[in-house]
């Protein structure tokens, strides 16, 4: 079920996720539908995770809530939405608690690089991978620094939902900058996917911030009593409502914009260089 279908948007299928005035959600298309993609068509990726989200979030949290962004943002916009990247770089909550699935975040990178390449083949020039998980940010920067360079003729960025409004990315940190499963996320989750909150949970799911002035990285065990950073307590549909507003506004407008984008200077020239393998050299190869 898409998040727009727990949203209550409904229409009968015709060309799209759910209808014509929806969204067009690219794995629900034959390839008929797909012919002709134009040179300003914008793709959206989200990308998620699959990993721990306290005692009263699903483990997909991420990857619904990059998803439902991305469909209202189609909704609004036409804007293709590419199938969800749904496992991501999730180290960061170790292994204590179960529901945790990761990729490496090398491999993160080289399959969001694969994700842009093969959608370039099908005439989409254009893509933004609207990420929901923190630990994704690094292996998106690599991948779509890659793409810049050895891609010249691509246009590829990634952004963070937390950070595409100035209010969401304040009402965020408000109960600790290390946020996960906290006030912000949880709202967010009962504006896109109650059905799937447990409520009841809420009242004893509050865990403070425990990074304050720490010099060095720690998984979650080491950090969390119950894999929460803040105080989902607080969470309210209401506040979930204006977050999901203000991001899918903003990524709106990265759509309306990014559509003609063209570089300020031109089309930078490809590389001298040989793409670089992900394979390490035979024994005795000189690559110097």
């Amino acid at each position: 079920m898409s998040t727009l279908h727990r949203l209550g948007i409904d229409s009968e299928p015709e060309d799209g996720c759910n209808g014509p005035v929806v969204g067009r959600c690219w794995s629900d298309l034959a390839w008929p539908d797909l012919v002709g993609i134009h040179d300003t068509d914008v793709g959206l990726v989200p990308v998620g995770a699959t990993e721990q989200h306290g005692p009263h979030l699903p483990t997909a949290t991420d990857t619904i809530i990059a998803s439902g962004l991305c469909e209202l943002v189609s909704a609004r916009t036409g804007a293709l939405v590419l199938p969800a990247m749904p496992v991501g770089a999730s180290y960061g909550h170790g292994t204590e608690l179960p529901g945790t699935l990761s990729l490496t975040p090398e491999l993160l990178a080289a399959l969001a690089r694969q994700w842009v390449e093969w959608a370039a083949t099908s005439g989409l020039r254009r893509l933004l991978f609207v990420n929901a998980h923190f630990g994704n940010s690094a292996s998106l920067a690599i991948a779509t620094d890659h793409l810049r360079l050895f891609r010249p003729d691509l246009r590829v960025a990634a952004v963070d939902w937390w950070t595409l409004d100035p209010t969401v990315a304040t009402e965020s940190v408000l109960d600790g900058a290390d946020l996960h499963a906290n006030r912000s996320e949880t709202s967010v989750m009962l504006a896109l996917a109650p059905e799937l909150v447990h409520r009841e949970r809420l009242a004893g799911s509050d865990d403070p911030d425990r990074t304050a002035r720490l010099v060095f990285r720690y998984t979650a065990p080491a950090l969390s009593k119950n894999g929460v950073t803040g105080r989902p307590s607080e969470a309210t549909v209401e506040l979930g409502q204006k977050l999901v507003d203000l991001s899918v506004d903003a990524l709106v407008d990265l759509v309306e914009r990014g559509r003609r984008e063209e570089p300020p200077l031109g089309t930078a020239p490809p590389p001298v260089l040989s793409v670089p393998s992900t394979l390490p050299a035979p024994t005795g190869t000189d690559n110097g």
